[in-house]
């Protein structure tokens, strides 16, 4: 099936040899009852795009299996001068027939509903910028000095009623700012729904153990990776999100290494980075090595290979079910507590909670204490390496 927005064009291949072509709307009454004519011990192609998580769901019971192709790697594997919609879809056959068919891993019903709904918060949090940027926009072209302060914030709000505009110049500032309030209200409220999941999935509370990683940014990791097990190691993992360097090589020449491949889930590289800057301002090991590697090469790439850092950490944590080593039992509590409020959880006035040891300044400071010390030995080990003398290679004749 070549997809397209409204059509998907078929060819059906059987024993080497194309038998049919025909052209299916895609509706879903249409795209069940063609189905219905398959049998099951067929196969269904499709390259992964906007809606091929919906055809999949439909067809699945139809058939023994509903294969899902990387698009990129069947362009450089299938790449055609003359291409139409049938050679497309026949040349998917083919490649599947034949065993060359780059697949991609069919997210299950849970996993397609949380990149929904990750996809859906990236873009309330897109409008939210667009619509900020506005604001400063209409208060720059009328010469309104800069608000010293959280200008959305209440008093912001107030000010910004407040400024003298000409009337339609205060028009569009009022209509800007009532939409930035009604998304900034969709977003807190999917955020309580990221909470609530966060703190049900037992994956996400090991995984917000490791300083940086909150509901959000463990809701939108899991929701990208699916089944762990499909990720052989954490460098997989790695390159699966983007954050493994480039390389090139040819001949007897040695391998350039250049900038990370960006290929992948761009949203959860761009949190995994959030992420890594939170990291580096908390005491520990992470702290450490964004400070190695900044010294060496900058804060911009030590920031982007502390947050491939953070995602071996993350590989270990899903594929053996362990915890951050690191982990501060108190902060830990109040981090969860935090959480639980954002989702709703009743405030309980004048009762100890779970997170009632970080407000100890005794036990906090011992925990503190304890990944400092983790954060010096990781200084002290770098120091080591740089003491070994270089190997020296023996010149053969």
């Amino acid at each position: 099936m070549d997809v397209h927005r409204a059509f998907a064009q078929i060819a059906i291949l059987e024993d080497g040899k194309v038998i049919d072509e025909q052209r299916l709307d895609l509706v879903q009454d249409k795209v069940v009852a063609f189905g219905r004519r398959l049998r099951l011990d067929d196969e269904v192609v499709l390259e992964a795009t906007g809606n091929t998580a919906a055809i999949e769901r439909l067809l699945r019971p139809f058939v023994s299996r509903v294969v899902i192709a990387n698009p990129r790697m069947v362009r450089a594997i299938a790449y055609a001068r003359v291409k139409t919609d049938k050679i497309d879809a026949i040349t998917l056959a083919r490649l599947q027939a034949s065993g060359f068919l780059p697949e991609v891993w069919a997210a299950d019903e849970d996993t397609v509903r949380r990149r929904r709904q990750a996809a859906e918060r990236m873009g309330l949090l897109d409008e939210t910028v667009r619509l900020k940027s506005r604001i400063h926009a209409v208060l720059h072209a009328n010469l309104i000095p800069k608000y010293k302060g959280a200008l959305f914030g209440p008093a912001g709000r107030r000010w910004l009623a407040a400024a003298s505009l000409p009337e339609h110049e205060r028009l569009i500032l009022d209509r800007l700012v009532n939409e930035l309030q009604h998304t900034t209200e969709q977003l807190a409220a999917l955020d309580r729904e990221l909470a609530c999941l966060a703190l049900a999935d037992e994956r996400a509370v090991r995984m917000m153990t490791v300083p940086g990683v909150g509901p959000v940014v463990a809701t939108m990791v899991l929701s990208a990776i699916g089944d762990i097990s499909r990720f052989e190691s954490p460098q997989k993992l790695a390159s699966y999100f983007g954050l493994t360097p480039k390389v090139r090589q040819s001949g007897e020449g040695p391998a350039r290494h250049g900038r990370i491949s960006k290929q992948g889930n761009g949203s959860v590289r761009k949190m995994l980075v959030e992420a890594a800057w939170s990291a580096q301002s908390a005491p520990g090991p992470l702290r450490a090595f964004f400070a190695r590697i900044s010294a060496k090469r900058g804060a911009a790439a030590a920031i982007v290979a502390t947050a491939r850092k953070l995602t071996v950490l993350i590989w270990h944590i899903l594929a053996k079910g362990q915890v951050y080593a690191f982990a501060r039992p108190a902060f830990q509590a109040m981090k969860l507590r935090k959480v639980a409020l954002k989702a709703g959880a009743p405030r309980e006035y004048g009762k100890a909670g779970p997170g009632r040891d970080y407000w100890i300044k005794e036990i906090r400071h011992r925990e503190m204490d304890y990944v400092k010390r983790a954060e010096d030995a990781y200084a002290k080990m770098v120091d080591a390496w740089r003491q070994v003398p270089p190997k020296v290679r023996k010149k053969t004749c």
